[in-house]
């Protein structure tokens, strides 16, 4: 009696276990039997974020002027050129600084001379006073025309570094990399101290401008997290610096976005979107790779329960890495392909083959 039990109980077993495999198989029954790789979208938690507009700007950007007077007689780059930091990118006639560089020199020699006299004439009186062969007052003669000589050559040495300095000015260099985006005088114009030459931006560190609304400053500052969105791009911030007060005009706190340095693509003046993180919330999130992108319109792929593929339009937010967020144009549980161009020929098969 035994063994006819355990038979019929290992028959039962095979019965419930084949019957398990076959419910498991109907529930991936579309997938398995078309071959495409699908994936169940789901709500998921992600940040929230506040889109503001921003501008680009140059965290170094400055204007060069004139540091002496004269006539510019060179002028080595244009509106648009790079520069690389210390380039020579104008020249200011110098003859008269080269004169005073070419005096100071020569009053230097003359005053290190008389520097060296006076010091010997001292030397050689305190010999003679230490002997009683002259009086006090000689040696203390000698002794303030020393002094007054070495005070002479320390204002020689001091006007010659003046006259180098002023020689230097007729040299106008970069002060760090950038682009020239303005060019304020031409060759041959006079020029005076504080004249404006050139104006320069670096492309090496920039950052985005934006104005946050009085009603969000809170959740801002908590967070204190922020990316930029360039055309598909999405650039994570490095850093968010908030304005203690508030515009009087506009009740906005202004922001300094910094972004990473030499991100590409972007340059001063440059419109772009920013996203400030202000809490959470569910969102359908599906992969980039996913999305269908056919003239304006994008959409996904969508396999039905009874395997039929078809092409969904959709409404797309913002890319977040790998994915990107679905707006409208699909629900939560629906089974979109993660091969359009498999689910592209599938699609097109005549309904029969789908029976």
């Amino acid at each position: 009696m035994r063994r006819p039990l355990r038979s019929v109980l290992s028959a039962t077993a095979v019965v419930l276990l084949s019957t398990a495999t076959s419910v498991g198989q109907a529930a991936e029954a579309p997938a398995a039997k078309d071959g495409l790789a699908t994936l169940v979208v789901a709500q998921e938690a992600a940040p929230t974020e506040r889109l503001l507009d921003g501008t680009v700007e140059a965290v170094n950007q400055s204007t060069i002027s004139a540091q002496t007077a004269g006539r510019i007689t060179g002028i080595y780059f244009d509106v648009n050129d790079v520069v690389p930091a210390g380039a020579l990118i104008m020249s200011i006639r110098s003859t008269e600084q080269v004169a005073g560089l070419t005096q100071a020199q020569a009053a230097l020699k003359e005053a290190t001379a008389r520097a060296a006299e006076a010091q010997t004439r001292y030397e050689r009186i305190n010999d003679m006073y230490q002997r009683r062969v002259v009086a006090k007052a000689t040696l203390d003669e000698a002794s303030a025309g020393r002094d007054a000589a070495a005070a002479r050559l320390i204002a020689a040495k001091a006007g010659l570094d003046a006259a180098r300095e002023g020689v230097s000015y007729t040299e106008i260099r970069a002060p760090y990399s950038g682009v020239v985006t303005q060019k304020l005088v031409q060759v041959g114009e006079s020029v005076a101290p504080g004249t404006p030459l050139m104006t320069g931006a670096s492309l090496d560190a920039l950052r985005v401008a934006a104005e946050i609304p009085q009603s969000v400053i809170e959740q801002v500052r908590a967070a204190r997290k922020a990316v930029v969105y360039v055309d598909d791009r999405r650039i994570e911030s490095t850093g968010l610096t908030i304005f203690p007060a508030a515009q009087a005009e506009s009740n906005t706190f202004r922001a300094r976005i910094e972004l990473p340095k030499g991100v590409q693509g972007l340059a001063p003046g440059m419109f772009v979107k920013v996203g400030l993180l202000v809490g959470e919330s569910d969102r359908l999130l599906v992969p980039r790779s996913a999305v269908v992108e056919r003239s304006e319109m994008r959409g996904v792929y969508v396999v039905a329960p009874d395997g039929r593929v078809s092409l969904r339009q959709v409404r797309l937010g913002h890319a977040r890495g790998e994915r990107v967020e679905i707006l409208a144009g699909i629900a939560s549980g629906e089974r979109v392909a993660l091969d359009p161009a498999a689910a592209g020929l599938k699609a097109r098969q005549p309904a029969a083959k789908h029976d």
